[in-house]
C-alpha cells in the first residue's frame, strides 16, 4: 500500500466510489494521479495504457472519494481488448458517479459517441468532464457543449485541464455532491488500495511504452517475481517483461542490452520516489506468443473478468 505524507484522526462523514471512463488517451489517469497527489496510475501517449480498474483514494476533513480509473473503452480487437472494456463498462454499476471524460482539443469524434451509448445503459448519475481546456480558445467550448448535450442528458459539465489542474477544485465540489453519508473506506494516508508490486510493475511498462513504438506497446505485460527489502535496507526487484514475438524481445532489449538499461534507469527513478528506499533492479525479457488472446496466460498476469 502506499500512503500520503500527511497523517491525522479525522473523520469523514461522505463518502463514495466515482468511475473515470472515456475513450483511450483523453486524461483519466492524469486526472487521478493530479487528484491524489502522486503517480500512481500510469501516463502514456498511446491508447490503451490503463489495462486495470485503479483505485485511488482521495481524503479530506469532510469526505472521501474511492476513483475508479478504469481502461479506455474502444472497439474490441483481442481477448485482452475484451477484458479491458469488461472492466470500464461493470464498473458503473458499482459507483456513485460516474466521470465522462473528453478532449476538447479533439473534437466529439466516434469513440466519444461510442461512449456515451455504453452510457446511456446506466442509471448513474454521469458528469461530462471535458478536459484539455488549456489547448482550446474559450470561445469554443459552448458549441461543443451543446454537441454533446444533444446526444445525453448529463447531469453536469465541468471543464478542467487535467494537466496543470485548472478547475479540478471545483469538480471535486461537485463530486462532493454526490456523495452518500457513509463510513471512512481507507485511512487518512493511504492513497491506493493496489500492492506495491502491481504499482511497481505499471511503472515499468510506462517506461516501455514512452522508449518503444509501433506494435510493441500492446504486446508488452510487466510481472514482479520478486520484491524484497534486503539487509542493507535496499528494495530487490526482480521483474519479467512479457512479449508477444522473438522480434519484440530484441527491439526491448535493444543493441548490447541498451534499451533495457534505458527502461531500468527510467523506472527506477519513480520507483525510488514512490518507495523512498534506494533499489536494485533486475528486468528480464520473455516471449509469450500472442498472450493476448490466450485465457491462461491473462489470469497468470492478473487480468481478470470481473
Amino acid at each position: 500500500m502506499f500512503y500520503n505524507q500527511d497523517q491525522s484522526n479525522r473523520n469523514t462523514y461522505k463518502s463514495g466510489f466515482v468511475a473515470i471512463v472515456g475513450r483511450p488517451n483523453v486524461g483519466k489517469s492524469t486526472l487521478m494521479n493530479h487528484v491524489i497527489g502522486q503517480k500512481i496510475a500510469i501516463m502514456s501517449d498511446k491508447p490503451q495504457t490503463t489495462r486495470n480498474k485503479i483505485h485511488g483514494v482521495y481524503t479530506t476533513d469532510h469526505s472521501q472519494i474511492v476513483f475508479l480509473d478504469t481502461p479506455g473503452i474502444h472497439k474490441r480487437k483481442s481477448k485482452l481488448g475484451d477484458y479491458m472494456n469488461n472492466v470500464a463498462l461493470n464498473t458503473l454499476n458499482e459507483v456513485e458517479a460516474v466521470l465522462f471524460l473528453v478532449d476538447v482539443s479533439a473534437g466529439l469524434g466516434g469513440g466519444d459517441k461510442y461512449v456515451i451509448e455504453q452510457l446511456k445503459k446506466v442509471r448513474t448519475p454521469v458528469i461530462l468532464v471535458m478536459n484539455k481546456i488549456d489547448q482550446v480558445h474559450p470561445e469554443a467550448l459552448p458549441p461543443l457543449i451543446a454537441e454533446y448535450n444533444e446526444l445525453h442528458e448529463f447531469a453536469e459539465i465541468v471543464p478542467i485541464s487535467a494537466l496543470n489542474g485548472s478547475n479540478v477544485n471545483r469538480l471535486l465540489d461537485v463530486l462532493g455532491g454526490y456523495l452518500p453519508e457513509g463510513p471512512q473506506y481507507y485511512p487518512d494516508d493511504q492513497i491506493t488500495d493496489h500492492p506495491e508490486q502491481f504499482v511497481v510493475a505499471e511503472l515499468i511498462r510506462e517506461k516501455i511504452l514512452h522508449l518503444t513504438r509501433e506494435e510493441i506497446p500492446h504486446s508488452i505485460a510487466v510481472t514482479i517475481e520478486d520484491m524484497r527489502v534486503q539487509e542493507n535496507g535496499v528494495v530487490y526487484i526482480s521483474a519479467v517483461i512479457f512479449v508477444e514475438r522473438d522480434s519484440q524481445k530484441g527491439i526491448v532489449i535493444g543493441k548490447q542490452g541498451a534499451l533495457l538499461k534505458e527502461i531500468g534507469k527510467l523506472a527506477r527513478q519513480d520507483i525510488e520516489n514512490l518507495l523512498g528506499s534506494k533499489t536494485f533492479m533486475e528486468l528480464w525479457v520473455k516471449v509469450k506468443k500472442d498472450w493476448r488472446n490466450q485465457d491462461r496466460i491473462l489470469r497468470d498476469l492478473g487480468f481478470r473478468h470481473e
